[in-house]
């Protein structure tokens, strides 16, 4: 009995050590609840923003009345939101990836960034292209079904969890769709409190 437990004990180091050469498993379930709190923070300050602009109402397509210079404000105002949530999920990550003694940048980290960095390039231009052609009721939904398939493409190189936060982005985007009015509930929902829930499951189950 002994002998076969430690047979299990075996396999299990050596799918541990094929897991950590193929997928980054140092992914911070803070990193989640950080970006979700700077997300909630940003969409209430963009949303102050397009009040005191008198080009957002709930539930009314009044974006037509935002000129470009207001449009690029907000792109700029977005630009800093995604640069802090960024600077905050890096600096968990990194703490975390160095206390279980990891490699920051590895393989497995390389494979990741690359297959989630192409689909939020696409989507990013795709959003400013909407903005500028007069579409920017849609830019909400565009940004959540877009970062959703890049969690979705990026998730076969890390935590599983991180491909259910993407089918969960993917489908809000599609319900957002239909409800452009109300882009900035849905931006409070799919980037802040969708990345804190699955950001505390995954710091529970992982690091706790």
């Amino acid at each position: 009995m002994h002998e076969y437990e430690k047979q299990l004990e075996d396999i299990k180091q050596i799918r541990s050590m094929m897991e950590d050469s193929t997928r980054f498993v140092s992914l911070s379930g803070l990193s989640g609840i950080g970006a979700g709190v700077v997300a909630l923070i940003g969409a209430a300050y963009t949303y102050n923003y397009l009040s005191s602009q008198d080009i957002y109402q709930w539930g009314a397509r009044v974006y037509g009345n935002a000129t470009r210079e207001q449009l690029f404000d907000l792109i700029g105002i977005a630009m800093v939101i995604l640069l802090a949530a960024i600077a905050v999920s890096s600096f968990f990550t990194i703490r975390r990836t160095k206390r279980v003694g990891k490699q920051i940048w590895s393989k497995p980290t390389q494979r990741l960034l690359l297959n989630l960095i192409i689909p939020l390039i696409a989507g990013a231009i795709f959003c400013v292209q909407l903005a500028w052609y007069g579409h920017p009721g849609h830019v909400a939904p565009a940004t959540l079904l877009f970062y959703g398939m890049a969690l979705m493409n990026a998730g076969k190189y890390t935590l599983r969890e991180v491909r259910y936060l993407g089918i969960s982005e993917i489908g809000l985007g599609l319900l957002a769709g239909m409800m452009p009015g109300y882009g900035i509930v849905f931006w409070a929902i799919g980037f802040g409190f969708l990345h804190i829930l699955y950001g505390g499951i995954m710091f529970y189950k992982y690091e706790r």
